[in-house]
Formats: C-alpha cells, sequence, structure tokens
C-alpha cells in the first residue's frame, strides 16, 4: 500500500496527501497500475502461458522485461533522466516485439501505445519522435514477417494519435507552469517595489527626523556643558543622545532589512545586551545553551525583536538591578527568556506597569503585543508576566 501512495502521490513520498494531485491524475495513474496486472494476467492466460521452458519461456522473460520497463518510466521518478527512460522505453518496445511473435494473440499491442504516451509526456520532442517511429517501424516488420501486417499497422495507426494528444497536454502543462512561474516573479516584484516604498518612506521621515533629533541632543549636551548645567542633567542628555542614535541605527537596520537586506538574529543578541548595559547601567548576564541549529530568516528576526522590546521595557518600566537573557536552541523549539531582577528595597511592580511592559497598554500600540502576534503567527507563543522580585517575558518558537 505504501508502494501505491508513493506513485500516486505528488511529491513521491508516503507523507504526500492526495489532495496535492488532481483528482483525474489520481485516476490516471491508478488506472495505469490496474493497467499493467491486467496485462500480466492476459499474458498468463494467452496460450503459449508462461512457463520456464520452450516459448512459453520467451514469453515469461519478455513479460518481466515488460513490467520492468513500465515501472522504471513511471512518470513519478522525477529525478531519472532521459536516458534512464529511454532505456525503459526500448525495453518494453523489445519485450513487445517478442510477445508479438511469440504469443501474437495476446495483448502485445499495448506496448506502442504505452511506449507512445510515455515518450510523448517525459521525453524532448525530438527523442520522443525517433522512439515511437523506433517503435512503430520495429512491429509493422513484425507484422509483415509473421503475415499479419494488418493488425500491427492498426496498432501503430492507433498509437500515434494517442501520441500526439500527450505532447498537446505535455505542452498545455509547460505553458501553465509557465504562467504560475510568472505571475509568482510579479508577485515577487511588487513585493520588492512595496518594500522599496516603505524603505524610501522610513528613510524620509523615521530615520531623517532621529538624525535631525540626535544633532537637537548633541548640540544640547554640548550646550548644557558650556552653561555648567547639572551633572544630572547633562547625564540625561548624554542617555537621551544615546538613545536617539541607537534609534536611528535601528532605522537604518529596517530599512535595510525592508530593501531585503541581511536582516538580525540571534548572534546579535551578545551585542545588544551589551548596548543596553552601557545605556542604562543595568548589568545583563547573557548565555546560550544547546546545539545551535539553522532558522528561518522570520524566526530569527522575532527572536532579535522580541530581546529588544522587552529590554526596552525593562529600561521604561522596571527599577531593575540585573537582567537575565537567555537563548536556548532544544531539539523541537527555540526558547528566549529575558527576566529582570528589581532590587530588594525597589517597590514591587504595580500591575498597570506591568501590563504596559506586556505591551497591553503600551501607548505605542507596539510593544510585546506585537511580539505575541508574530510568535502565533510562526507557530510559537509569548508569555509575559510579573515575578517575585521583577518581570519575565519568554518566546517559544517550533524548530
Amino acid at each position: 500500500m505504501l508502494a501505491i501512495r508513493r506513485w500516486l502521490c505528488k511529491r513521491g513520498t508516503a507523507e504526500a496527501g492526495f489532495d496535492d494531485v488532481p483528482l483525474e491524475v489520481l485516476i490516471l495513474r491508478f488506472a495505469g497500475l490496474v493497467y499493467l496486472g491486467f496485462f500480466a494476467l492476459i499474458t498468463f492466460t494467452t496460450r503459449p502461458a508462461p512457463a520456464l521452458h520452450g516459448r512459453g519461456a520467451a514469453v515469461l522473460a519478455a513479460l518481466i522485461v515488460f513490467v520492468a520497463g513500465a515501472l522504471a518510466a513511471q512518470p513519478r521518478l522525477e529525478r531519472a533522466g532521459d536516458r534512464w527512460r529511454v532505456g525503459a522505453l526500448l525495453a518494453i518496445t523489445a519485450a513487445s516485439a517478442v510477445l508479438a511473435v511469440v504469443q501474437p494473440k495476446g495483448i502485445w499491442p499495448a506496448g506502442p501505445y504505452f511506449v507512445g504516451i510515455m515518450a510523448a509526456l517525459r521525453l524532448e520532442r525530438r527523442t520522443a519522435f525517433a522512439l515511437l517511429a523506433f517503435n512503430v517501424t520495429l512491429l509493422l516488420a513484425i507484422g509483415s514477417a509473421e503475415g499479419d501486417p494488418g493488425g500491427a499497422l492498426s496498432t501503430a495507426i492507433g498509437a500515434v494519435p494517442w501520441f500526439l494528444i500527450m505532447r498537446v497536454t505535455r505542452r498545455m502543462r509547460e505553458q501553465r507552469d509557465q504562467l504560475a512561474a510568472s505571475r509568482a516573479a510579479e508577485a515577487r516584484a511588487a513585493a520588492a517595489a512595496e518594500r522599496g516604498r516603505i524603505a524610501r518612506e522610513m528613510h524620509d521621515v523615521l530615520a531623517h527626523s532621529l538624525s535631525a533629533l540626535a544633532l537637537q541632543l548633541e548640540s544640547a549636551r554640548l550646550l548644557a556643558r558650556d552653561r555648567g548645567a547639572d551633572v544630572e542633567v547633562c547625564r540625561a542628555l548624554d542617555r537621551a543622545h544615546h538613545l536617539a542614535a541607537s534609534g536611528l541605527q535601528e532605522a537604518r537596520r529596517a530599512i535595510a532589512a525592508a530593501r531585503g537586506e541581511q536582516l538580525p538574529g540571534p548572534e546579535r543578541l551578545k551585542l545588544l545586551a551589551e548596548a543596553f548595559a552601557e545605556q542604562s547601567g543595568v548589568p545583563v548576564d547573557f548565555a546560550t545553551s544547546g546545539e545551535p541549529h539553522e532558522l528561518a530568516s522570520d524566526v530569527r528576526l522575532a527572536i532579535y525583536r522580541t530581546a529588544q522590546e522587552a529590554l526596552t521595557n525593562v529600561r521604561r518600566h522596571a527599577a531593575a538591578e540585573r537582567v537575565k537573557l537567555r537563548l536556548e536552541y532544544k531539539p523541537k523549539e527555540t526558547v528566549l527568556v529575558v527576566e529582570d531582577h528589581a532590587r530588594a528595597s525597589a517597590p514591587p511592580v504595580p500591575v498597570a506597569v506591568g501590563g504596559a511592559a506586556c505591551g497591553l497598554a503600551d501607548g505605542a500600540g507596539y510593544g510585546l503585543t506585537g511580539m505575541r502576534e508574530r510568535a502565533e503567527l510562526l507557530g510559537g507563543s509569548l508569555s509575559a508576566a510579573p515575578t517575585d522580585n521583577g518581570f519575565r517575558v519568554e518566546l517559544r518558537l517550533p524548530a
């Protein structure tokens, strides 16, 4: 049953579903298997029957070669080359010729039909026509030598139209595939154009605004130092400048991503943790575990953006003393954990603030709610909840 399923299904695997193939194609493939069994049955019930001696031995050998050639030339062997199929079809031609001689009342006329159909569907035009011509010529010669040219001619006349019909079918299939490829290319081009438009808008609006903000903050910082402003004011301006500069870098990375360039991923988590520690003064304990494996680009981006958003919320809403950042590669999933630990004397985080940290009441409308939606679209999950002395964000994405 598994062999029949592999033969019938589109991808040639036992796991492939019947929904992958049109019903008509499934029926034709199943009919091919049934007809092959019918061919063997008729050959065994026609005299001389297959045997181990005399003319029966020739019938048995021809039957084995015919069935083997038919299975070897079947359409589901996508990796088989033209030489392999030409050899299989020539074997069927030879077997049909032998059956035409030793079992003339049998079902040998099925050979030219099968060869014509398979050559039309699976071989390029010149090779297919040459193979059909050889098959028909050989059988006509054998029919004339055996005194039955009319039977051989009627078989040839019937096989040629089937060959031409299958060639037309193949041409229609090729045109369909070309049309599908053209539509896919158009869709990719449209998506690339839209990404380019978004990237230009981000560059013209967001990046320009952040760049101007960073310059203004730098001027304010220098002016505050020159005027002898309070040290805390200068430090606040320093942090604001660093945040604006970091935002500008992220905007540029987002623009590069929209233009199809490499997206940030887990390999940049260490740099992200170091930048957070430098800007916030809160140490980050970063560690990875497990055997790293290749991740899809959207999974890589989700891991990085979740860590980035969680650290941003720590800086906004938490009185953290330290932060733990963990990335764990498991056989069936990848787990990211960001957990902050508050000082022992710090007041507990209010529930409303925790909600903001989760992105549930974030004024920006993005936060970890967007990260949760991203995780669910990738088949994973994201949890964010207060702990005894801080807040914990955990992202799980399937491998």
